[in-house]
This record gives C-alpha cells, structure tokens and sequence, in this order.
C-alpha cells in the first residue's frame, strides 16, 4: 500500500509558522513525527506528503497503482487505523465535517488535488470514540504528553532496553524508562511515576539533571547538568537543553542549552534560545490566552490558561530575553533586547521591544549555514528556495517595510 499524507489548506494555515517549512505530518507531537507514527503502523509502505508546490522538492510525493491518502494532522491509534484499512477503492472516511481518509488510483490523485471536496460523495462517517487531530498549534503540546505514552508502547513495544549502568543515577518506577543503545546516563533523578521516559539512540543525560516523565530525549540530544525536565516535554533529535522545560516541544536540531524557563511551547529547528531567556506561560489575571493566528490574520483565544511561545525554524533570541504568555514568532526572525517583544513577531525580524526591521536574506543564509555546519548539515539550493518563498510570502506581516 502506498500512503500519503496530506495537508488540508485550512488546516496548515493554524499551524504556521511551523508549516512554512515542513508538511503537516512531519509535526513531531509526542516521541515521534505524525508521519513516522503511520510508518510504524504501515511498516511496508513507502509514506510520502501532499503538500504546497514550494515544499514539494523537499518533501516528494509518490505516486502508486493503489494510495491510500490520510490527513496529515491525523495521529495514528489501532481503533482509526481500522477503519481506514476497511476502505475500498474511491471510499472515504469523515469525521466531524473533516475528511479524514481516502482510498484511490494512481489517476485519482490528480483528481484529489483539484477537488479533494469531491471525495467526500462516497463516505462513510467515523464513529470510534478517540479521534486526536492537531489542527492548531497549541495542541502539539497540550496533546504531548498522550502522544509520548502511544510513542512510547509502539516503539518499546518487545523490545528490552539498554538499561541504565550508572550507580549514581535514581530511577523511580523503572520499568516505565526506555534507554536505547548508545545513550548515556550519569548521576540524574529519572522519575516515570506519573509517565514513560524515553531515551533515545546516542543521548545524553548529564550530570545533576532531573527529568520527570512524561518525557522523550530523542537521537543525540543531551540534557545538560542540573537541568530540570517537567512532564509532558519533547527533545527532538540533536538538540541542547538546560535550565526549566514544562510540557513543551522542541522540533530538532536546536538548542535552549543554558538556564532560563520554557513551558507549553513549541520550538522548530534549528532555533536557539539565548542564556537566562524566559517566556510566560500563565497571565497574572489567569486570563485565557491569546495567540495569534495567521489564519484569521489576527489574535484567537485558545481556552487556554497555559501557553507559551511558538517559535518558527530558524529563530533566535538573545540572552535575557523575555517572552510574553502566547507569543508567536515567525521563520528566522533574531529577536534581542531589553523589554518584552511583541506577541506576534513576524518572520525575518531583527530586534525586539524597542523596534524591528528586516532580517535580510543573504544574512539569515550566512547565519542558517553556520548553524547548520555544527551539526554538519549542508544548507542547500533546496532549503533555500524554501526559506526564499516563505521571506517572500510574510513580506505583507512586516509592516515597517511598507512605511
């Protein structure tokens, strides 16, 4: 079977910044991407994306005799996988007015994108229980500690774990700590009371660090001395963390290395978080959050009372830098300075409290190469033209250009 994932327009729109670079499915929300947990489910299958013209070089399609096309905000469980593998040929699923899946022929895909509202004639409506779509951003972390217990029974599921060889590490509730080979684990308080752990190929917890489950350390990620990892939280792979991380997501590929607080955001990759850096998460009236959102081209109250920062790939911030509760800053925007910046933070901003212009693209290439370098990763044409379309299309967001 040939499955593709595809991002439904609307939907994609609630997730920027973090889908300017990337397709719906290769969100990470608990240990794994959404498309990597349907490639668990589907282990014979070759999983590939529909997604915007611009991101296409990076992320292809393929096409088969036979495609089973599911909505990229879909998170896998056995009781939805059933129903879609029940579909014939030309059927689809829905639930709650969304189309969830479809089955159709090589041809039908071009039919897809053209009209994919046509699917919806031959439907059958999902009635299972469980249904997690993340169809805005604030629930890749409000949904990661769930997910991290689903990521956890599929990839432990088994298997024995590499253990912990360390007579100074505490563990409470062991049988819930997975350690992958190669991970390292010396003098930390691992606590899986409440959650799993996971620990991924290579990682490293040092030195005095706490960690609380539920939580995931992916590939060569490391936790630095006497970091303080609450519940809930994601490290993607080859990222730095120290200080205080609560129920948040950090894509891959970036760093919060030093101490400061971060609590229910999402981080893309290749960010850095500077030295002492703190965002809120909770107003002082404990007032629901607003966010921005670039579907509506404005600000949309979440439910929420905790939210954090949403921080698109590429960004920075400097040292000491403070981060009001729901803040959402764009792709590669440098963000330093005394005071808070603003809530929206537009992608390819310099500054911060005090103003901002435009971060120009021949220097965010110079700095992405740098960046990129250290973990030795080529910045290519392809991420280029990625990074060229998106400085093009948030060119109406930097307000200052127009003055």
């Amino acid at each position: 079977m040939n499955l593709i994932l595809f991002d439904q327009p609307d939907i994609r729109e609630q997730l920027l910044p973090l889908t300017f670079t990337r397709p719906i499915a290769a969100l990470r929300v608990g240990i794994l991407t959404i498309a990597e947990k349907w490639k668990k489910y589907f282990p014979d299958s070759h999983v590939s994306f529909l997604t915007e013209p611009y991101l296409r070089k990076k992320f292809p399609m393929q096409r088969g005799n036979s495609n089973l096309l599911v909505n990229g905000a879909l998170c896998p469980n056995p009781e939805v996988l059933e129903a879609i593998k029940a579909l014939g040929e030309g059927e689809s699923l829905i639930k709650d007015n969304i189309l969830i899946a479809c089955r159709c022929s090589k041809t039908g895909i071009e039919e897809f994108e053209q009209a994919p509202e046509a699917f919806r004639k031959n439907s059958t409506a999902f009635r299972g229980a469980f249904f997690t779509l993340i169809d805005q951003v604030w629930l890749i972390f409000s949904q990661n500690g769930a997910e991290i217990k689903a990521d956890f029974d599929l990839l432990t599921r088994n298997r024995k774990t590499a253990g912990i060889n360390d007579a100074h590490t505490r563990t409470y509730n062991e049988d819930q700590i997975f350690v992958e080979e190669g991970a390292k684990i010396k003098a930390a308080i691992l606590n899986a009371e409440d959650g799993p752990i996971y620990i991924g190929k290579n990682a490293r917890v040092h030195e005095g660090a706490f960690i609380k489950g539920p939580f995931a350390l992916c590939e060569g990620s490391h936790v630095n001395p006497g970091a303080k990892m609450r519940g809930d939280s994601t490290i993607g792979p080859h990222s730095k963390v120290g200080g205080e991380i609560s129920n948040s997501v950090i894509t891959g590929y970036s760093n919060k290395g030093h101490e400061g607080f971060l609590g229910n955001s999402v981080l893309g990759e290749w960010c850095n978080i500077g030295a002492d850096s703190n965002n809120s998460n909770l107003k002082n009236n404990y007032a629901d959050v607003k966010l921005w959102n670039y579907k509506k081209g404005g600000f949309i109250n979440t439910g929420l009372q905790f939210c954090g920062l949403i921080m698109g790939d590429h960004s920075k911030c400097g040292i000491n830098t403070m981060f009001n509760t729901g803040t959402v800053a764009g792709v590669s925007a440098n963000i330093f300075g005394a005071g808070f910046p603003r809530q929206f933070i537009p992608s390819y901003s310099w500054g911060g409290a005090a103003g901002l212009t435009t971060y120009k693209l021949d220097k965010v290439y110079e700095t992405a190469e740098r960046v990129m370098e250290r973990r030795h990763i080529n910045l290519d044409d392809t991420e280029k033209e990625i990074l060229q379309h998106v400085f093009e299309q948030t060119a109406r967001y930097r307000v200052w250009e127009k003055s």
